[in-house]
Order: structure tokens, then sequence, then C-alpha cells
């Protein structure tokens, strides 16, 4: 299995940095500052709603 690829937000600030990874079903989410502390995975389809709901806001 290969390793996931980190992209930064387009919206990352100096004080708030996250980084997503796209797999076929889940997408990793963390803290780019500190990568160390680890990551969570949601279903590639909550993070589309979730996208969908922010630009809907």
């Amino acid at each position: 299995m290969t390793a996931p690829t980190w992209r930064t937000s387009s919206y990352t600030s100096n004080e708030n940095c996250v980084e997503v990874a796209f797999g076929a079903q889940v997408v990793g989410i963390r803290d780019s500052k500190h990568p160390e502390a680890g990551d969570f995975t949601i279903t590639a389809d909550s993070f589309r709603a979730f996208v969908r709901s922010l630009k809907n806001d």
C-alpha cells in the first residue's frame, strides 16, 4: 500500500493549517503543523457533504 499524498488546504493561513489526503473511499485530515499527532479519516461522501455545506453557508 502506498503512503498518502498530503495536500495543504487552499484556505490555510499561518495560524490554521489543515492537510487532506484523498483515497478512493476515504479522506484523511490532519494538522500540518503537527502531523506527528496523527490524522483521522472520514468517508469520501461525508467529506463531499461537508465541503458542500461550507460552500452553501
